[in-house]
């Protein structure tokens, strides 16, 4: 069993990433690459400016094709072309509020984009391992005080997070119907509220208070009680690794569903992460959104990581005040214009040192 990200392993792996543009799969793109894998990404453009893919000069060391993983077709020619042993599907409309106003799309990209992705992969004689990046709120949330675990029921009252649990089944679909027969294991990886350098996307809390900040704005916080299991962005995109070299090893013996989320004691609420940040930068100010309109979103959502703390030995590495720091940390680079490539490798370094 790999306890740890191997760098020697991902040394001329090729690897198809999905989602490369995005927030994880900017920072999960540098890993690959400062690994010595060899890297197609397959995604639509950067959907924030400014946006990590093209602040880190992310695509400089690997393939990088424009597409839409509701294109079969050109999904499967650029991945027929590539020949990848390994896949990692993070493509997605990744937000709860932009699904209750796009709910079409969402389950279009969120479940048929899982589809295409398989349906490519079992045509492809070269693949012997496939991460399927879904999410923690692909559970049916009841707000309970204890973690869900991989084998709780499935569901999601918004679109999107509905949209996640069919993306999980379907990936059970696959694995049962296609993928034992070939010998491709694939595997499920649901993480928590990633936050980290690089993220500018709309309606994420941490994007949202340095927004507010740089731009002199009073932030309108949401839901200030509620508790979510926030994780520093390396910290899932390690587990996702180990699981994948784990996967490419012994296919039937960790396929399935991971969680990889935080320490139970690191479980804060949105206000707590808010007097946190807005105690460290000029400007900052916030006051509760009295408008009570907002569409639902989980007071309470937690995860129990036992099975990846027990059956890979990987463990989150950050207490959550040292997150919030790094993130504060990259934000002052790169609002001192430095090269945030750089920065983003040496900030794996650490971490990697950490384990």
């Amino acid at each position: 069993m790999v306890q740890k990200v191997n760098p020697s392993f991902w040394k001329n792996k090729r690897v198809l990433l999905t989602g490369h543009t995005g927030f994880k799969g900017s920072w999960l793109s540098i890993w690959l690459q400062s690994m010595g894998a060899k890297v197609q990404g397959f995604a639509l453009e950067p959907s924030t400016s400014p946006a990590l893919f093209n602040e880190a000069n992310v695509g400089a060391d690997m393939k990088s094709t424009i597409g839409d993983v509701r294109d079969y077709k050109l999904l499967l020619a650029t991945t027929k072309t590539f020949d990848p042993e390994i896949i990692f599907h993070m493509a997605a409309q990744p937000l709860v509020r932009k699904s209750y106003n796009e709910p079409l799309s969402t389950f279009e990209v969120n479940v048929m984009g899982t589809v295409n992705i398989l349906e490519v992969a079992r045509h492809c004689n070269s693949v012997k391992a496939i991460i399927n990046v879904t999410t923690d709120k692909c559970y049916e949330n009841k707000e309970w005080l204890w973690g869900y675990r991989e084998g709780d029921q499935l569901g999601g009252k918004d679109p999107y997070s509905n949209s996640k649990a069919c993306s999980e089944l379907v990936s059970q679909s696959f694995r049962d119907s296609f993928f034992y027969d070939q010998d491709i294991g694939i595997a499920t990886a649901r993480a928590g509220n990633v936050i980290g350098g690089g993220d500018w996307s709309e309606d994420r809390l941490v994007p949202d208070i340095f927004r507010a900040s740089e731009g002199n704005r009073c932030l309108l916080v949401r839901n200030p009680q509620s508790i979510r299991p926030w994780q520093y962005v390396l910290e899932p995109l390690s587990g996702y690794l180990v699981l994948a070299e784990n996967l490419y090893n012994d296919c039937e013996a960790f396929s399935g569903p991971w969680n990889f989320g935080p320490s139970e004691h690191e479980m804060r609420p949105v206000g707590w992460i808010v007097k946190y940040l807005s105690s460290n930068l000029p400007d900052s100010s916030w006051r509760v959104d009295d408008d009570y309109n907002h569409p639902h979103e989980a007071g309470l959502l937690k995860l129990d990581i036992s099975k990846a703390l027990t059956l890979l030995g990987w463990s989150p590495k950050l207490n959550l005040e040292e997150t919030l720091n790094r993130c504060l940390e990259w934000q002052k680079l790169w609002l001192e214009k430095v090269d945030m490539r750089d920065v983003c490798i040496r900030e794996i370094a650490y971490f990697m040192e950490s384990e």
